[in-house]
C-alpha cells in the first residue's frame, strides 16, 4: 500500500515512516503543508493519505477537499491531536474517510488497513 504523509511535524512524519515499515507499506511521499500535500498527491498518486489538520498555508480539511476533487477514490485519513466541535462533519464534507487521534497512534494501523480495504472493495464492486 502506497501512503502519502501530509504533516508539518517532522517527528510525526518520522514516526509514521517507522509504522509504515512495520506493516510493509510504502511511504510514496511526504509534505509539510497543505499546498505541498496537494502537489505530492498529484505527483505520487497514493493509495491512502494520512493528513494532519493544523498545518501552514491551508489546513488538512481544505487540502482534503481539493484532493477529493482530484481523485475521490483515494481514502483520506485525518490524523490529528485536535478534536474541535464540528470536526467530524467538516471532515466528512471534505471527503475524509476516518479521523484518528494522534494520542492513539496505534489505532492508525488498523484504520489505514480497514479504510483502504473498504475503498478496494467498493472499486471492485463498481467494476463488476
Amino acid at each position: 500500500m502506497r501512503v502519502l504523509i501530509v504533516d508539518d511535524c517532522e517527528t510525526t512524519r518520522r514516526i509514521l515512516r517507522v509504522l509504515a515499515r512495520s506493516r510493509d507499506w510504502t511511504v510514496c511521499g511526504e509534505a509539510e503543508s497543505g499546498r505541498s500535500g496537494i502537489r505530492e498527491f498529484q505527483r505520487v498518486k497514493p493509495d491512502v493519505v494520512l493528513i494532519d489538520l493544523a498545518m501552514p498555508d491551508i489546513n488538512g480539511i481544505e487540502a482534503a477537499k481539493r484532493m477529493s476533487v482530484l481523485n475521490p477514490n483515494v481514502p483520506l485519513i485525518l490524523f490529528t491531536v485536535l478534536n474541535a466541535e464540528g470536526l467530524e462533519e467538516a471532515a466528512q464534507d471534505a471527503g475524509i474517510s476516518s479521523i484518528v487521534s494522534k494520542a492513539q497512534a496505534w489505532d492508525l494501523i488498523g484504520t489505514v488497513e480497514t479504510t483502504a480495504q473498504k475503498f478496494r472493495d467498493a472499486a471492485n464492486h463498481r467494476m463488476m
